[in-house]
């Protein structure tokens, strides 16, 4: 007897990663409250932020996500709280939920951008780069907050040299507003698909 799959999830909670630079130096002079607008934004619209659970960018934006009420997720490069605080100076006050990965900064990268539903690119350094591209080669939709300094500012001239498959499902904003809103429409026009998709399966069996 074969087996039958469970139905798509309706929620309407997304999981949304902001990447951006730990160190704000490559940054815009402004960045602190562009990260915490996006935070802000994310938990307005009542969708869960995702984040490298570390300072800067990643770090204004829970706190924004905070502010606001929103519900804030971090994903840790340690193997656990003490870990996170004493070996990597870390910071957890934001935080709803901690998920000690273990897996250093590289591996967490990886466990997180897979994670998610969606992931917006913040200024950012190599760590923004790495999950950028692991978030390509995932097919998640990115959003690009450009003139925020940093690897955001380079993608879309990186894009153009570098052919990629999954190039149309970059979004560009320079509103956090807009661009979160944009990413959220994206996400559910792709859970539509899906679900479309798996009925119009069923009815050919």
């Amino acid at each position: 007897m074969k087996k039958s799959c469970p139905k798509l999830s309706k929620k309407i909670k997304y999981n949304i990663v902001v990447s951006g630079a730990a160190d704000i130096a490559p940054c815009c002079h402004n960045i602190e409250e562009l990260s915490t607008e996006v935070g802000m934004e994310i938990a307005r619209a009542g969708h869960t932020l995702v984040t490298g659970a570390t300072t800067g960018v990643p770090y204004f934006a829970a706190l924004g996500c905070k502010e606001a009420g929103g519900f804030n997720v971090g994903f840790s490069p340690a193997d656990s709280e003490l870990a996170h605080i004493k070996s990597y100076c870390l910071p957890v006050d934001p935080f709803d939920i901690m998920i000690y990965t273990g897996a250093d900064y590289s591996g967490r990268d990886i466990i997180m951008t897979k994670s998610a539903e969606a992931v917006i690119i913040i200024c950012g350094r190599m760590g923004t780069l790495h999950e950028f591209t692991t978030a390509i080669e995932t097919n998640k939709p990115i959003g690009v907050l450009e003139r925020s300094g940093g690897v955001a500012d380079e993608i879309r001239s990186l894009i153009k040299r570098v052919y990629s498959r999954e190039s149309e499902k970059i979004i560009f904003e320079t509103n956090p507003k807009i661009l979160v809103t944009k990413m959220i429409e994206t996400v559910k026009k792709i859970k539509e698909h899906n679900q479309s998709h798996l009925k119009n399966k069923k009815s050919k069996k």
